[in-house]
C-alpha cells in the first residue's frame, strides 16, 4: 500500500518517528546477523528513502554490527529499528513491525534463504534470493 505519511515506534514508546513517502521495498531477511540483531528467525523490513525518516521523539542508539552496517535500537526497551549500509546512503531499512500500520506492508520478498534456519518455512508465493535482492534474480523454488 501507498503511504504519504506512516509513524511507528519502539515497545516502550520512547522512541518515535514517522516516515513520509512510499516504501521501496519490503523484504523478510534470513540473515544471521539479523536474526542475531533481532532475536528471531527471521526480520520484515520496509525500505524507505533516508531522507524521508525523522525521528519524533527520543533518538534511537546505534550499533554498528559489521563495519558497513549500523542498526538502531531504543536504548531503553531494546527494540530494533533500523538498518543503513554504507553502500546505500540514500535508504534506510526499518523494521516493518515497528510501523504503526505494519499489516499494510507486507514482504514482497524472502532474502539470504541461502542462511536460513533448517526448520523455517519460506512462503511459496513470494520471491526468493540466496542473498540479496539487488541486481539478484531470484531462485527457481
Amino acid at each position: 500500500m501507498i503511504h504519504r505519511s506512516v509513524e511507528g515506534g519502539c515497545l516502550c514508546g520512547s522512541v518515535r518517528y514517522r516516515v513520509t513517502g512510499t516504501s521501496r521495498a519490503q523484504s523478510l531477511c534470513h540473515c544471521r546477523s539479523c536474526r542475531l540483531a533481532s532475536g528471531a528467525p527471521s526480520v520484515a523490513w520496509t525500505v524507505f528513502n533516508a531522507g524521508d525518516l525523522a525521528f519524533t521523539a527520543q533518538r534511537p542508539a546505534s550499533f554498528h554490527s559489521s563495519p558497513s552496517v549500523t542498526r538502531t535500537f531504543c536504548s531503553r526497551c531494546g527494540t530494533p529499528l533500523t538498518y543503513q549500509h554504507e553502500a546505500r546512503p540514500d535508504t534506510i531499512d526499518v523494521t516493518t513491525v515497528t510501523l504503526d500500520l505494519a499489516g499494510e506492508f507486507a514482504p514482497t520478498m524472502e532474502i539470504w534463504v541461502q542462511e536460513k534456519l533448517a526448520w523455517e518455512t519460506l512462503n511459496g508465493t513470494l520471491p526468493h534470493y540466496a542473498g540479496s535482492s539487488i541486481g539478484a534474480m531470484p531462485l527457481n523454488v
